[in-house]
């Protein structure tokens, strides 16, 4: 095989150049180098504000003028700085619960209700109804698997209660997919991007910190979080899910299953919140490059733009993962996000030698971990007018290449991603993986708000997501090459095409697939982290369609309305043929012995 430098110039050459002698190796290539040095210690997790994010400006600077980038016009220098809130204090927040009779839901320890604001909320008063969304998660799909808490739920303009974290028994990828989608920020944004008036979030019993108060040290806020939001103690939340005759310790245990036919429900009553908040401020910096267009050719929407988010969680005091024996350790982000960094560096480096008739933005985020606030803030002041950025392709956690699958993701956004991806991929041979939906935990999130076509590079949670052992020597090097080589030629593709991209606007919390998973109702638990042939069931919904057709925990279903089940993924498939009320065949074997038996879905509540 061709060496990784020669694939890219070779893929360059095809798209981009106009004869002549290929482009030269860029002088900051180096992808190792590049995530060792961000990653090191020294600069202790690149917390936003510190001495060691500072650090890792200076070097990325260092590496764009190597390649010949430019300040972006406009700006007056490399850096573009944002405020941003650097620490709150609760002025006197209060949650006060109604029951449907107007009586007032007391703290069981009497008085009013023991409440605190979370640190990214707006200040302000909200009221409306009460509706339980389990953990608030919203997970696009993804290789057959997709978890919505919303998909049974209209929760505009009502108060939305939450579990703090992601389901407590998922486990391996599982756990760490959904833990990427589980932070506080994330929930906040899912909330309300489906028109709630406000957030209350509460720690289960069966997770860390049980009944405690979300701390207000938790986290940094982000002033324009767009929704009230605070936290109640477990005695509170036990007190509002029994409004409903329901336990939460055995609501949780239904949801940590991860079973995403497990959702959430209405509860009789109202809240009224209001948050008070006192803030204190501090500036951050994105790292902005530019390569100047080469030729004098007139497109329409003169850049494109490739960025990636250079902060990570510094000792860990913020959305930190990281086990009780590591507390307090550096968290040296070297997936989340040097990888992303040394992508960006690398494809820029690449494409600081080809021809282009567009402009290229080399953008380096800082505040992602803090809520998107780099990227905000760029959407917000917009150096370059947003609506002449052509495309923007992101790079986050992409040094972690497994089984040779790249996960590419945001594809929706345009109806050209999918085949341009495939198109271009030859010379790097990827297993390609596409996920449509645009509504991604990281910052390709606000260009697409902001109506710009987005792509994103991802190889992947795992289990050092967010915990001090990501660290540089776990990365696939070579993968994380190829991923840059690929992005260098998607990026020369768009780069010098007659057209831009065409935008799409994806309606979140629709999915291209598997709409009846969520409105169907079964019953069943399924155990995601077995390998058997089949669907196990770890339990079953008491009252449910897969009780009332005799499944109990550990049976393993074999076949559904007449498709062979071998996995999670052919159960959801099946689970698209059901209709509500009308029988369907299902197998099942237990204790060795094949059943077959009759389920009846029902509709989700």
């Amino acid at each position: 095989m061709a060496s990784r430098s020669c694939l890219i110039v070779m893929a360059i050459a095809a798209v981009a150049c106009s004869g002549g002698a290929p482009p030269p190796p860029p002088v900051a290539a180096d992808a190792q180098a590049i995530v060792e040095y961000l990653a090191d210690d020294a600069l202790e997790g690149r917390m936003t504000g510190s001495p060691g994010i500072r650090m890792a400006a200076d070097y990325i600077i260092g590496q764009l003028e190597a390649i010949g980038a430019q300040p972006l016009p406009g700006v007056g220098g490399y850096r573009q700085a944002f405020d941003y809130t650097a620490g709150v204090t609760d002025a006197g927040t209060t949650v006060e619960i109604i029951r449907d009779d107007g009586t007032p839901l007391r703290h069981p320890d009497g008085g009013g209700n023991l409440a605190r604001a979370l640190a990214f909320s707006e200040n302000g008063t909200v009221e409306g109804p009460l509706v339980f969304a389990g953990y608030g998660l919203v997970v696009p799909e993804t290789d057959g698997f997709s978890y919505d808490s919303y998909a049974t739920l209209d929760v505009t303009d009502k108060i939305v209660v939450v579990l703090r974290y992601f389901p407590e028994d998922a486990e391996g990828d599982l756990r760490a997919t959904l833990a990427r989608y589980g932070g506080l920020r994330d929930k906040a944004f899912v909330a309300r991007e489906r028109g709630a008036a406000g957030l209350i979030v509460v720690i289960g019993p069966r997770s860390p910190n049980a009944g405690d108060l979300v701390p207000l040290t938790f986290d940094t806020a982000v002033a324009d979080s767009g929704i009230v939001a605070a936290t109640v103690d477990g005695r509170m939340a036990k007190a509002i899910i029994e409004s409903t005759g329901r336990s939460l310790v055995e609501v949780q245990a239904s949801l940590d299953t991860a079973n995403p036919h497990v959702t959430g429900f209405d509860l009789p009553l109202t809240a009224a919140i209001d948050v008070k908040l006192e803030s204190s401020e501090a500036t951050g910096n994105n790292v902005l490059g530019y390569l100047p267009p080469t030729g004098s050719a007139v497109v329409d929407e003169p850049y494109v733009m490739l960025g990636a988010h250079y902060d990570h969680l510094g000792h860990g005091r913020v959305d930190s993962l990281a086990r009780a024996a590591e507390a307090g350790e550096v968290h040296n982000g070297a997936d989340d996000n040097a990888s992303g960094v040394a992508a960006v560096l690398s494809a820029g480096g690449q494409l600081a030698s080809a021809q282009r008739d567009r402009g290229v933005i080399l953008a380096f985020w800082s505040g992602e971990e803090l809520g998107l606030l780099g990227s905000r803030d760029f959407v917000e002041q917009a150096p370059v007018p947003i609506d002449q950025i052509a495309a923007y392709l992101n790079f986050d956690m992409v040094g972690r290449l497994r089984d040779n699958t790249l996960s590419v993701q945001a594809v929706g956004s345009s109806s050209i991603w999918t085949d341009l991806v495939e198109e271009l991929n030859g010379p790097f041979g990827f297993e390609l993986s596409f996920v449509a939906d645009p509504y991604l935990p990281t910052d390709s999130r606000e260009l697409n708000a902001a109506a710009v076509p987005t792509l994103a590079f991802f190889t992947g949670s795992h289990e050092d997501y967010h915990r001090p052992t990501d660290d540089a020597d776990a990365l696939n090097y070579e993968g994380l090459e190829r991923i840059s080589g690929l992005a260098t030629a998607v990026a020369a593709h768009l780069a010098n095409a007659a057209e831009p991209p065409d935008f799409i606007e994806v309606v979140q919390g629709v999915r291209q697939t598997g709409q009846a998973v969520m409105r169907i109702f079964t019953g069943t638990i399924p155990d995601y982290a077995s390998e058997a042939e089949g669907l196990l069931l770890s339990g079953v919904i008491a009252g449910g369609p897969a009780q009332a057709a005799g499944l109990q925990g550990g049976d393993l279903i074999v076949s559904l309305a007449g498709q062979t089940i071998a996995n999670i993924y052919d159960y959801t498939y099946a689970l698209d043929l059901l209709k509500v009320g009308e029988p369907a065949e299902v197998i099942f074997v237990r204790d060795g012995e094949r059943i077959t038996a009759e389920l009846i879905p029902e509709a989700r509540e």
